[in-house]
């Protein structure tokens, strides 16, 4: 059985598979550890316990036991011979009967930055499309004339979809000179016969590469256009061929009547009456320019899937889940050089580096810590772990939406991938039959 545990003082790979009962080499795997490298006090740690035995955990209570394994507090209770009001102690061992996994989809958005694509940025695609039901090639970017520039290194990418049985997005930004423009849609949306060759330029693309969900990330989409945004959607679903889907990227939201630049363009019942899903952006509460803070911290996360949920069926919400974290240098102002970006892996070496323990914030269900560099500045970080992604799985369940959406593939995080695996079953494509080579999601099965 898989568990997340936190590494304490005087622990090593080896006393941790003594004391729950695994063996180095599989600790080593499930983590992509480096063998030489000590490990950092309050890292989190996946190890694969025997049998169906589970060892209480600082924060665990049955009811969060039992969401993680898909079972009942009474089934756990029962099967321990314990009161559901029974105080858990930290080491404690449970049997824990596994419950049927959920089938939900998956998102792995990939950002090439040269031609040809960097090796290890498609290695890290390869390995994580097996827990993938969509691959997402960042991006095609929309012309106002309604022509579409195509992403580098698309061709590898679908390669990499078609071994994996990985539906792959098409996905269109309102992307000019780097950022979003509003300027940049408006023609698209309102002038009908600019609109209608974009639309059929999309289509042809679609089926060329076989890309057969049409994904819309317009943002910063001016608020007059609201109305015309969610027209144009309709246009697009009336357009499309049988068998393909259409979907959008949503900023995070909390009520209808929102007010700020990018909030107002995005209708959230109308989008969830039009499309397929939507994608809905749970991040960046922390961000670059902003003060140290964690990047999806639980509360506000489930506010945002909260409220969708009030505007359209939960069937058609995929949570937006980051692979990465921030390093700030502080004090922060306002003006401050960015904060630096560091994926899980990263963040753990950092503090290895400087030789500080890794704190886990439980109110906002993420790690950081501070540190020194070595001009005596000091460091803030914030980053995602196992316990972060377990407890944003356990949202989708207790919310019931479709799924998760990872933005972006290449920042190693291996716990995340393992996790997923073990928390819910990935929805992939069918593989195709020689007879009809051509699959949308009405032929995407459980396998």
């Amino acid at each position: 059985m898989l568990q997340i545990i936190v590494v304490q003082s005087g622990d090593s790979i080896y006393s941790l598979a003594k004391k729950y009962g695994t063996t180095s080499d599989s600790i080593v795997s499930l983590n992509q550890l480096n063998p030489e490298n000590t490990l950092v006090i309050g890292e989190a740690l996946v190890v694969n316990t025997t049998g169906n035995t589970y060892y209480v955990q600082p924060g665990d209570s049955l009811y969060k036991i039992g969401k993680t394994y898909n079972v009942s507090m009474d089934t756990i209770a029962q099967a321990n011979g314990i009161s559901l009001k029974s105080t858990l102690q930290i080491g404690q061992r449970l049997y824990i009967p596994r419950g049927k996994k959920r089938s939900v989809e998956s998102i792995g958005y990939l950002q090439p930055t040269s031609n040809p694509i960097k090796p290890s940025l498609l290695e890290s695609a390869r390995q994580e499309s097996k827990y993938l039901t969509y691959i997402a090639p960042f991006a095609f970017e929309a012309r106002r004339n309604g022509t579409l520039k195509e992403p580098v290194g698309l061709q590898s990418i679908l390669e990499i979809a078609n071994q994996n049985r990985v539906i792959p997005m098409l996905v269109i930004t309102n992307i000019e000179n780097g950022n979003f423009n509003s300027g940049l849609v408006k023609p698209l949306l309102t002038d009908t016969t600019i609109q209608s060759k974009f639309i059929t330029n999309i289509l042809t693309v679609a089926q060329k590469y076989n890309m057969t969900d049409v994904h819309f990330d317009f943002e910063d989409v001016a608020p007059e256009d609201r109305t015309a945004y969610n027209e144009f959607l309709r246009n697009v679903k009336a357009r499309l061929p049988r068998g393909y889907t259409l979907s959008t990227t949503l900023v995070p939201k909390t009520s209808a009547d929102q007010k700020g630049r990018f909030y107002e363009a995005h209708d959230y019942k109308a989008h969830g009456q039009i499309v397929d899903f939507v994608v809905i952006m749970t991040y960046d509460w922390g961000w670059q320019g902003g003060p140290p803070m964690a990047v999806s911290p639980i509360a506000s996360v489930k506010k945002v899937i909260q409220y969708a949920k009030t505007e359209m069926p939960a069937s058609k919400i995929m949570m937006g889940q980051n692979l990465y974290g921030f390093d700030w240098t502080l004090p922060f102002k306002q003006g401050n050089p960015p904060a630096k970006a560091v994926s899980s892996v990263g963040a753990v070496n950092l503090a290895r580096k400087y030789n500080v323990p890794i704190q886990f914030n439980y109110i906002a269900q993420a790690s950081t810590f501070k540190y020194y560099d070595e001009q005596g500045k000091e460091h803030e970080v914030w980053f995602e772990d196992a316990r972060s992604v377990q407890a944003k799985f356990n949202l989708i369940k207790d919310t019931g939406i479709r799924g998760i959406s990872y933005w972006k593939l290449g920042l190693p995080f291996p716990q995340n991938w393992v996790l997923l695996n073990d928390n819910f079953q990935i929805t992939k494509k069918r593989e195709a039959r020689p007879s009809s080579p051509s699959y949308g999601l009405d032929d995407i099965y459980t396998p």
